[in-house]
């Protein structure tokens, strides 16, 4: 299965995004998947299969739970996939973070100075 195909399922998305946090047993990811989509405890574990089978999380046992990670392997492929694209939305992200920079400075500018001493008495 290609990277894009596994990582074109919100589901196991979200399961990523569950793992990025730091490893986590297959219940908790369970409980949440099937919270938050309403599938089965099969279904889920599928998706898991899925992600572990095309190098996207690990697992290993610890006594009788199964614990899961993610496994970068997959992601560095992804993106190094991704690296010839960059150029397409570097240069959004830098001028958006220069005027998100800018506006903080404006705001900060314009706030009364609390250090002033000054009393209108």
């Amino acid at each position: 299965m290609h990277a894009f195909d596994v990582l074109g399922d919100p589901v196991r998305r979200r399961i990523l995004e569950l793992l990025a946090d730091g490893e986590q047993t297959s219940g908790a990811v369970t409980a949440t998947i099937r919270a938050e989509f309403g599938i089965t405890q099969p279904a889920v574990s599928q998706h898991l299969r899925v992600l572990r089978d095309n190098g996207f999380a690990t697992v290993r046992p610890d006594g009788a739970r199964r614990l899961y990670a993610v496994d970068d392997t997959a992601l560095r492929e992804v993106d190094e996939w991704l690296a010839p694209f960059r150029r397409f939305w570097t240069p959004h992200l830098a001028a958006m973070a220069t005027e998100v920079a800018r506006g903080k400075r404006l705001r900060r500018l314009a706030a009364p100075s609390q250090h002033s001493g000054a009393s209108d008495d």
